[in-house]
């Protein structure tokens, strides 16, 4: 993957983390522990992704 490439790769699944961070806070605070736990796991893949995007 060339540079640019992996730059915009890596800026997109930056934002998809940031979502899902949100994503995580609000179902906390609704006190939805299961969806929260599903989040978190989703958040962990794109965070894996993101460091071996870059």
């Amino acid at each position: 993957m060339n540079a640019p490439t992996r730059q915009n790769h890596a800026a997109i699944l930056s934002k998809l983390y940031d979502m899902k961070r949100k994503q995580i806070a609000h179902a906390s605070e609704k006190g939805n522990s299961l969806r929260c736990q599903v989040l978190e796991a989703e958040a962990e893949a794109i965070s894996n992704a993101l460091k071996a995007a870059r």
